[in-house]
């Protein structure tokens, strides 16, 4: 089976989201996968001055240490289990490997407050 670590040197290497990256990334994490890699193509992984967050359908998530604050890794995975992630820290992984994280120099806690 392939780890995070796998594919994350994979991505490193290639620079960029392929077809040979991207399968990998599905093969270990299947939809979580799939939706990390949409949201790192629409630009959804933001880092800012205090944290990196990923802008999902309904709210955000921060994603601190390279975990996430959302209820699916809260109650759905192992967080003993460095491959089990949500896709929220999936797509920073992903964005992170491929600098594709959209950069902010402004306070996450200040932009916050106007959401």
């Amino acid at each position: 089976m392939t780890t995070v670590d796998d594919w994350v040197a994979t991505l490193e290497a290639a620079g960029e989201l392929t077809p040979e990256t991207v399968t990998p990334i599905v093969d270990a994490h299947g939809d979580r996968g799939q939706q990390a890699i949409e949201a790192v193509g629409e630009s959804r992984v933001k880092r800012y001055r205090d944290f990196i967050v990923v802008v999902g359908h309904e709210d955000e998530y921060i994603v601190e240490d390279g975990q996430c604050d959302c209820a699916d890794a809260a109650y759905n995975l192992d967080s003993d289990d460095p491959d089990q992630l949500c896709w929220h820290a999936i797509a920073v992984r992903i964005a992170e490997a491929i600098d594709a994280v959209d950069e902010h120099d402004m306070w996450y806690s200040d932009v916050r407050d106007f959401l």
